[in-house]
């Protein structure tokens, strides 16, 4: 029986613990502290309560030397056992590991690779009748507007709560297809559906026909992006304007490929155009370049990174080693500009008005800056805290009530207003309306902002807020570190372990009244809708589920 300072030690690291786990230790380091903090924390305490023990045994117990020496080296042989025989495949958003044995390939890497599926511009069908559906169509990053949200259809919904009592198949699957590994999402164009996916050293652009799943065309490039927390593959959501699609992989490949014939226009590698090294941007920036392009009447706009080195470091947009953003033409690939000095984060930059002026709007990656479309040129930025390399940022900001704009983050940052209130010269000054580090506390995901509330995940919890003075209508529903889109008056929420739950868009309360079975494993990608279909992917396998929809102008029948 070990002596009772021993017993305190565990009995002390237990209670430690079980603070944790309950959320009080907010209160102990006046900070908030996520679900993946506490998580290290409590793995940190139950390792040293063993360690504890183990050494109490080996240096102090009663019991013989023998004995003493079998276990120390039963330990030490189950530890290198452990080791050689098991492997982190991925890590959930709370951190929490997922193990493969090491001899087992990826699925990915089981998938058939390009040349099997369909080469380069030698589509195995017709990707015909590339005609834009205006009132369907989910042509980028978080739909039509790049909002989170879409009002073209409504759902039919059950009029109370079912939880799961329709079996949890609300929305039945119309096709279920295996994919590569990456956690970007589709963009959908009439009946094609694009994204990115990792096919063993290939990371591919593919385009699947909406109404069967099956792939039209593909579009390869030897490179691979893969680390233990942000898993395998490409990350961003490509863009479809005018039959083109633009995509931007994770390791740096920029491309534009025509969409009925899946031809490639032209592609190059940002970082080598950049003048970046791979392996000091890797260090910089180690989940992947996250941000999807944004595309304009003559230009594509991508995040750029860093460092730079060599000729490219000094002098001019891009002097101290960072470019926050770059723009191609859209005809050409020509680099038109660049803009901003500071390293990228994972969001995208997005086009917005701001006061009367068109501006593109990005989070970098501690700096949320504006830039002239036209030019790239700085035109204002203020701080919002961050490091691209451990507490990122990868939510939007958004633009609210006409000169304020509203940004969010995870990592005990949370959510904040900012206003436009005075220029210093050409640029403008920003003050803090309201800033709470316990509201919305989004991780990978983004929020919808309806009505004026934000609805978002909140640390894996669904949670409204006021936008005006970002009090706290409701937090409900544990969802993980998943995605939000909103329908009309309906929240999806995607969840991390592949469930579909539709929730009431209402600032009343959380009231949760459908769900439906979509996916298998962890999910951290956005959905995509079209009409009736719900396109829904994850690292391993994409669904179209089929969904019912209200009567009306560019609803489907």
């Amino acid at each position: 029986m070990p002596p009772r300072r021993v017993l305190i030690t565990l009995a002390s690291l237990a209670t430690a613990a079980a603070m944790v786990r309950a959320g009080l230790l907010e209160h102990v380091v006046g900070a908030i502290v996520d679900h993946a903090v506490r998580n290290i924390i409590t793995l940190i305490l139950a390792f040293s309560g063993l360690v504890s023990l183990v050494l109490w045994f080996l240096r102090e117990s009663g019991y013989s030397a023998r004995l003493k020496r079998a276990v120390g080296w039963g330990l030490v042989a189950a530890v290198a056992l452990a080791c050689a025989v098991v492997r982190i495949e991925r890590v959930s958003g709370d951190l929490v590991p997922q193990f493969a044995f090491r001899w087992a390939a990826s699925r990915d890497r089981l998938l058939p690779r390009a040349g099997q599926a369909a080469a380069d511009g030698e589509q195995r069908k017709a990707a015909a009748d590339w005609t834009p559906r205006p009132e369907q169509d989910f042509p980028r990053f978080l739909g039509p507007h790049g909002s989170a949200g879409i009002d073209s259809v409504a759902i039919a919904l059950p009029g109370a709560e079912t939880g799961r009592g329709d079996g949890g198949n609300f929305a039945p699957v119309v096709w279920r297809q295996p994919i590569g590994a990456g956690w970007g999402g589709f963009a959908i164009c009439g009946d094609h559906a694009v994204t990115l996916e990792q096919r063993g050293d290939e990371e591919l652009v593919t385009c699947r026909s909406v109404v069967t799943g099956e792939i039209e065309w593909v579009v390869p490039v030897t490179a691979r992006h893969q680390t233990v927390l942000g898993g395998v593959g490409p990350r961003s959501t490509p863009t479809i304007r005018d039959g083109v699609v633009y995509s931007t992989g994770g390791t740096g490949w920029l491309h534009a490929i025509d969409g009925p014939s899946g031809r490639t226009i032209w592609r190059k590698n940002v970082l080598d155009d950049l003048g970046i090294g791979a392996a000091a941007h890797d260090a910089a920036l180690p989940w992947g370049r996250a941000g999807s392009p944004l595309v304009t009447d003559s230009l594509v706009v991508v995040p750029g990174g860093g460092p730079r080195s060599g000729p490219f470091a000094g002098g001019g947009a891009g002097a101290g080693g960072f470019v926050s953003l770059v723009a191609y033409d859209r005809a050409t690939g020509a680099r038109v500009w660049t803009g901003g000095t500071e390293q990228i984060s994972y969001a995208t930059p997005a086009l917005v008005s701001l006061a009367g002026e068109d501006l593109i709007l990005v989070v970098n990656e501690a700096h949320v800056a504006a830039y002239d479309p036209a030019t790239g040129e700085d035109r204002w930025s203020f701080d919002w805290p961050g490091h691209s390399n451990s507490d990122a940022s990868c939510s939007q900001a958004i633009v609210v009530a006409g000169d304020r704009i509203f940004v969010s983050k995870g990592y005990g940052i949370g959510a904040a207003v900012f206003e436009r209130t005075s220029a210093e010269g050409a640029r403008p000054l920003w003050s803090t309306v309201w800033s709470k580090p316990a509201l919305l506390k989004t991780k990978y995901a983004n929020v919808a902002i309806h009505d004026g509330h934000a609805y978002g995940l909140s640390d894996g919890i669904l949670e409204c807020v006021r936008v005006a003075d970002g009090k706290r209508m409701w937090k409900g529903g544990r969802y993980g570190q998943g995605q939000v889109l909103r329908v009309s008056d309906t929240l999806l929420v995607q969840c991390e372990s592949g469930e579909v739950v539709f929730v009431a868009c209402t600032p009343d309360a959380h009231r949760v009244v459908a769900r439906t079975a979509a996916l298998s494993g962890q999910t951290w990608n956005n959905p995509a809708v079209s009409g009736d279909r719900l396109l829904v992917r994850n690292a391993e396998e994409a669904a179209c589920l089929r969904l019912p929809l209200l009567s009306g102008p560019g609803n489907r029948p």
